[in-house]
This record gives structure tokens, sequence and C-alpha cells, in this order.
């Protein structure tokens, strides 16, 4: 059945009646005398879970909505590729398909091994991956031929002034220029169906492909983007240096990052210092990046005038508001409460802060032999990642103590 705006408003307003039961809980709980204490606060962190699954479903809600189908096209090449491709996948005839590669000055079995995945089946995943890995939906994903990518960035300095028309042009000063580059990696997934499932013709191998792949490389790119440490994997933004100062004191390449006031929690004051050490220029999209934990904790927390810093949206294509700016739940982001010294909460305009690359052409090996009577499909793409900007995004640490 179809989604419409009336499916969204039912959920709003459920997520709007849950809301007011949840602050009324958790007033009588900051207020409640000892022994009451214990049975509001199992009621609260009920409550805010269930806050958590309706802003969840009226927000897949919201984009079932906003989803346009993709319009039909192709060209006979395509169309040549996608059927000797699926008796590829069926039966392994791959001579058709060698053929095709041949002609297209692509080599069949190479160095990296496998075919090309149809154009139209690439696409499926990727956007599948898109829909399933935060770090995709927040960040600049770049689609590149070459793994030689290089941008040529200003680190610091002066290159502009203001001249008249027949002014000469004075040097204004020495822009410290330089040449950043992903950080690239190759991830695999390894599906298997038996030939009986293949040979049914009314078994859908692209949708069992496109399923079972993402389900494989969407946990481990969300951790990659995140969290990876560069070696034979993309490097995620946490793993970048980071230092206290602020844009112009530090050096370029290293993200700032606050420490929290108070030894072990954060508190509302924390937010907003977080809010308000990202400039203006980047704020215009900037979001909160944090896990389902986090989110719950900072959901409990209350402005100097007594108000709920989070908010819930309530209108159709209304995101619930952290002190004003969205947030992105991404589960692979440090608990609180973690001890690796990783920022559990950044705030950035991660569209502008960190690139994601993915290489074109995912490589697919037909392996029959393996684990008889299972078929597996050998299946590798290339991504990469980038700090692209060092400004865009603020990290924020938890006071360490006893």
């Amino acid at each position: 059945m179809a989604v419409d705006n009336k499916d969204v408003e039912l959920v709003a307003q459920e997520l709007k009646q849950q809301f007011e039961e949840f602050k009324t809980k958790n007033d009588q709980r900051l207020e409640a005398i000892t022994q009451e204490k214990g049975k509001l606060a199992e009621q609260v962190e009920t409550l805010n879970s269930k806050l958590s699954e309706l802003d969840s479903t009226k927000a897949a809600l919201e984009n079932e909505l906003a989803e346009f189908k993709r319009p039909a096209g192709g060209n006979k090449q395509a169309s040549a590729h996608k059927e000797a491709f699926a008796r590829f996948i069926r039966k392994g005839d791959d001579q058709g398909l060698a053929e095709l590669e041949q002609k297209a000055m692509q080599t069949g079995i190479d160095a990296d091994g496998g075919y090309a995945v149809p154009e139209e089946l690439n696409t499926d995943i990727l956007s599948a991956l898109r829909d399933e890995v935060v770090m995709r939906q927040e960040c600049n994903v770049i689609t590149v031929g070459t793994p030689d990518w290089k941008k040529l960035v200003n680190k610091g300095g002066i290159s502009s002034g203001w001249v008249d028309e027949t002014d000469p042009r004075p040097e204004t000063g020495t822009p410290q220029l330089g040449v950043i580059t992903p950080v690239w990696g190759e991830i695999y997934g390894n599906p298997y169906a038996t030939q009986t499932m293949l040979d049914d013709a009314f078994f859908n191998v692209e949708s069992f492909i496109t399923d079972e792949l993402t389900q494989e490389f969407a946990e481990r790119e969300e951790e990659a983007f995140t969290l990876g440490d560069g070696n034979k994997k993309p490097k995620g933004f946490l793993a970048y240096a980071t230092d206290a100062k602020d844009d112009k004191a530090r050096d370029w390449g290293k993200l700032q990052n606050i420490t929290s006031g108070a030894v072990k929690i954060i508190s509302a004051d924390d937010i907003v210092s977080l809010t308000y050490t990202l400039r203006k220029v980047y704020r215009n999209g900037a979001k909160f990046m944090m896990n389902n934990q986090s989110l719950l904790a900072v959901r409990l927390l209350k402005d100097d005038k007594g108000n709920y810093i989070w908010q819930p949206g309530l209108q159709v294509g209304q995101p619930s508001l952290l002190s004003g700016f969205a947030v992105a739940e991404n589960e692979q982001m440090p608990d609180i409460g973690d001890t690796s010294g990783k920022a559990p909460i950044a705030f950035g305009n991660f569209k502008r802060g960190f690139y994601i690359f993915d290489r074109i052409g995912i490589r697919m090996l037909r392996d029959p032999y393996t684990k008889k009577p299972f078929v597996g499909f050998y299946t590798t793409k290339r991504v990469g990642s980038m700090l692209n900007d060092s400004n865009a995004i603020k990290l924020l640490t938890i006071k360490k103590g006893s």
C-alpha cells in the first residue's frame, strides 16, 4: 500500500503524545523522592526508547513518500551486457560476457578477478548502500574512474584581494597549498546460492545479490568511514588527529575537539558549546552525529530555562531537532561512557567536511567449486574516503576522571 501524508501525520501525532508523556515522567523523576526514582526511571527509559522508534518510523515513511521511481532507459549495449551477465550468474556461461567486455576495452578475468556487473545492478547496490549507511547519506559521495584522484586545497594564507580594473595585481600573501588524496580500500562480499535456486526462472537473482551484498557491505563501510584506521580500508573521520585550538590557530587537517564540562557526563551547555564552536559559514546544513545510546542521553537534557533541548518533528518533512539541528544516528559512533578516547558526539557540515569515493565498477567472480552444491559470488569494489575540510566538523569528548 502506498504511503501518503496521512500516514506520516498519524505517526507524528503519536510522537507528540509520547513526547508529552516522556516530559511528564522525566520531570517527575527529577523531583521524586529516592524510593520512587527507580520506577520512574524505568518508565522514562521505556518512553525514551519509544520516541526513538517513532522518530525512525516517521523518517522512514517520509523517505518512502519522497522517493521517485527511476526512469526506465538504457541502450542496446547495456541490455546485452545485462543479458550476458544473467547467463553468467545462472549457468556460468561467460563467453558472451567476455566478448562484450573486450569490445568495451575491458579485460575479462583480470588481476582483480571477475567481470564488471551491469551498470543497472551497480547502481542498485550503491543506492541500497546509501539507504543503509548513514555516512553515505550525510557525506559527499563521489564516483571516480581512477584511484589517482587528487584535490588542491589552501591550508592557510591569503590568495585573494581587492583591485580596481586597471590596478596591478600585487601579491596578497603566501597561500599554503597542498594536495589531498583519498585513502582507498577494497571491500568484498561472498553471498551463496544453490544451483537449484539459480535454475528457478522465478528466482530474482539480481534482487538476491543486491540484498545480500548490501547486508555484507553496509556495516563494514559504516565502521570504516567512521573509525577506520586507513590500513587496507578507508580512513574514518574519527581517526584523524584532533586539537583543542580554534580554526585560526589549529593546523590544517586536525579536527577541533572540545571536552565536556563535567566528568563522565554530558550537559546541555556542552551541546550548545559544540554548536557554536562551528563557524556560521558551516552551520547551514550542519547536523549532530551520535549513536542511539547517546541520543537517549541528550534527550533528557534541559536548557537553563527548563526547556528540553531535543524537540520532535511534528510536521511532514520536519526532522526532530537537537538544539535546533537535526541528528544523524550512526551506530558506529562510540558510547558516551566509552574509554577509547574517541568522541561520542560530532557536529558539523559533513558534506563539506568528509568525502566518500566509489571507484566505477563492481566486479564479480562466480565460484561453483569451493562449497558445493552452493555457488558463491565473490564480489569486490573499491571505496575511499578523505577529510576535505577540517574546519567543517567539530567533536565533543567526555572529560575523564574518577
